[in-house]
């Protein structure tokens, strides 16, 4: 899985299942998020809409989960 971890400057730094890597931002849809789920393509990546929404609803469940505590 390659998640998109932040921003820096023209690049952007991607959590990928190997360890961070760092990527050209232009590589990346100009919507592309912090925490969108990326697949590659041969201009670069694309966003994995479905990925995407799914680990968003997950994180705001386990969020939710946690203040009720």
């Amino acid at each position: 899985m390659i998640i998109i971890d932040r921003f820096e400057m023209r690049f952007a730094i991607l959590e990928t299942d190997d360890g961070m890597v760092s990527v050209p931002r232009e590589q990346l849809p100009p919507e592309a998020k912090e925490g969108d789920i990326l697949i590659p393509n041969n201009l670069g990546y694309e966003i994995d809409t479905g990925a995407t929404k799914t680990r968003r609803e997950k994180m705001i469940a386990r969020t939710k989960k946690l203040w009720k505590k």
